[in-house]
């Protein structure tokens, strides 16, 4: 993993959490990821008329990423309905990184050295870490709907993660990928919020268009990253390095939604630095 692909990942992990934060400060979470799932599409659309069209070996990826990603979508309103984001978005996201690693292993015969095997285990020990231990302190019972559905959440990343892998490098063009997987995925939560909602659908939306617009640009961007990414080094590396997004979102958590950021959360962040440095040991 070269300087630039890292730089590359870890933006894009600055740029994912922030779009969640964006979610997550909307209410009605089917308001926010329509207007951030809608987006996207309209942001996808407008870029495929610039990119090549995604080679015929990539459209089975693509749509089985689409169906991914509305789950995904679906399972993170959940998580973020049920519980704090603070512990919420690090569950979800620490969940990913060991899954990738053996999905990848199995399915597309990536082989991983011995330091960045350490790494992608020690960093998703940390990051997962950095939620359960903040419910222990937190004095409450853990919430296991919420518990659950978040790492639901991080098993559907896990899977999109490397059937984009797959995908992308048999697109030919990455921003050609990422502007039609926004089109197909961008429409499902749309669709079913004009759906229960009807008429009464653009006065929800209106008041939170500026916010969720934004998080879908951030979006798109975040992915749009990450995918390129995956077109230069090996698929578990970056899973695990772009899941430095948590640092980010408990950030995020203590500063604009007030949520405790203790010591053992502390630790937990150190712990996944150290397992970052391993994962991205040379030689």
């Amino acid at each position: 993993m070269t300087p630039l692909v890292a730089g590359a990942v870890v933006l894009a992990a600055v740029t994912h959490a922030s779009w969640n934060a964006m979610a997550h400060r909307i209410k009605d979470q089917l308001v926010a990821f329509t207007l951030i799932s809608g987006g996207g599409a309209l942001i996808g659309a407008v870029l495929a008329c610039f990119a090549p069209f995604p080679a015929a070996g990539a459209w089975p990826a693509l749509i089985a990423s689409a169906v991914l990603h509305v789950a995904y979508q679906a399972l993170l309103m959940r998580s973020f309905t049920l519980g704090d984001f603070g512990q919420m978005y690090p569950i979800a996201r620490g969940t990913a990184p060991l899954v990738v690693t053996v999905a990848a292993a199995v399915f597309v015969g990536e082989r991983i050295d011995g330091w960045q095997l350490t790494g992608v285990v020690v960093a998703s020990a940390g990051l997962v870490g950095l939620a359960l231990w903040g419910i222990r302190g937190s004095g409450r019972r853990p919430h296991w709907p919420a518990l659950l559905a978040a790492l639901a959440t991080g098993l559907s990343i896990a899977a999109y993660t490397v059937v984009d892998g797959v995908g992308v490098r048999a697109s030919g063009t990455p921003l050609g990928y990422i502007a039609w997987l926004m089109i197909l995925e961008g429409l499902s939560i749309p669709a079913y919020a004009l759906y229960r909602h009807r008429s009464r659908l653009p006065g929800l939306l209106r008041p939170h268009a500026v916010h969720g617009l934004l998080g879908a640009g951030l979006s798109v961007a975040a992915y749009g990253l990450v995918l390129w990414a995956q077109t230069r080094a090996a698929l578990a590396p970056i899973a695990a390095l772009r899941e430095s997004s948590i640092i980010v979102g408990a950030a995020i958590g203590a500063i604009f939604f007030k949520e405790k950021f203790g010591t053992p959360r502390i630790a937990a962040a150190g712990l996944m630095v150290v397992g970052i440095g391993l994962m991205l040991h040379v030689g």
